[in-house]
């Protein structure tokens, strides 16, 4: 069965493609979702409500683009609503060192996917959601600012500390590893 046809049988609430297109999608969302959320549970519970909606609304999908992307907007909609729930803050932390080091590109290469994606998840909130959806999901900071009713310019801020976090927490990866 094409992804068209399932789409068709989804519109039709069959529940033997509403199954197909979970299966064929639901992988790859949980891993938008792990990056947004604190923990396991966490990314279901927001995958699961994504899910909901995407069966809710996919009539209104116009078969125009990619029907990935149309389905990964919603669950990083859904993630950002959830985060909102639980009062989401973008918080001021205070860096340990004036200068931080730059980080060579060679360190970078020696740091896993899994070791990134746990410092990325251990990020606080504020920093952690703008990172994913500025440097993963390619949004820009007005947009970021429109989704997450912040300032672009505080969008800018929490990306650029987030980024000083993540460098510091790789350098000390790279320390204990030699």
């Amino acid at each position: 069965m094409t992804e068209h046809e399932i789409i068709k049988g989804c519109i039709r609430q069959d529940p033997q493609c509403q199954r197909m297109l979970f299966d064929k999608h639901a992988g790859k969302m949980m891993g938008v979702c792990l990056r947004y959320a604190q923990d396991t549970m966490e990314a279901e519970d927001m995958l699961q409500d994504a899910f909901i909606k995407v069966f809710q609304y996919i009539g209104q999908f116009k078969f125009e683009g990619s029907f990935e992307g149309w389905v990964r907007r919603i669950v990083v909609n859904t993630a950002i609503r959830h985060l909102e729930r639980k009062k989401m803050s973008f918080k001021e932390i205070e860096e340990n060192g004036t200068n931080n080091p730059q980080v060579d590109a060679v360190a970078y290469s020696h740091i896993g996917e899994e070791d990134l994606l746990r410092l990325i998840s251990q990020l606080p909130e504020g920093y952690r959601m703008v990172f994913n959806l500025s440097v993963i999901e390619g949004y820009s900071h007005e947009e970021i600012g429109d989704m997450l009713h912040i300032q672009p310019g505080t969008s800018r801020s929490q990306l650029v500390k987030a980024r000083k976090l993540l460098q510091s927490q790789i350098i000390q990866l790279q320390k204990v590893a030699v």
